[in-house]
């Protein structure tokens, strides 16, 4: 599987998530605010994470988002953190169909900050895709 891993981090803790599925993935996990965040070859799967900020999802990951090429994405699959709700989870799915990439049916959500254990769970979530 080919895949890549795109995110934004406030606190770290949805960081701390996509560094443990990249692992699983067997690739880097790279902010979507990165220089080199944008895709540059096609994927098997893009995981995509955030957070809720005040409601909706933070300006560098929407904007990442309308930025998508999605010739160059063949599935997505979503996860997240945060302290309030999954509906995250719910607005990046949105975002994603809006472009035109098919969204896996799962999603990786933890609240608030995620365990050891949780992050292990990570690799199960990626194995799912593949």
């Amino acid at each position: 599987m080919n895949a890549a891993v795109r995110y934004f981090s406030r606190s770290g803790n949805t960081k701390a998530v996509a560094e443990a599925v990249a692992k699983a993935a067997g690739t880097e996990a790279v902010s979507v605010d990165a220089a080199n965040a944008a895709l540059t070859e096609s994927v098997d799967v893009l995981f995509v994470g955030g957070a809720l900020y005040a409601y909706g999802i933070d300006k560098h990951l929407k904007g990442y988002l309308e930025s998508l090429d999605p010739a160059l994405v063949r599935k997505a699959a979503v996860f997240s953190t945060s302290w309030v709700s999954r509906h995250a989870i719910d607005l990046i799915k949105n975002a994603l169909v809006e472009k035109g990439i098919p969204v896996a049916d799962g999603a990786l959500y933890f609240r608030g900050h995620p365990s050891d254990a949780q992050l292990q769970s990570a690799a199960d979530f990626v194995r799912g895709l593949s």
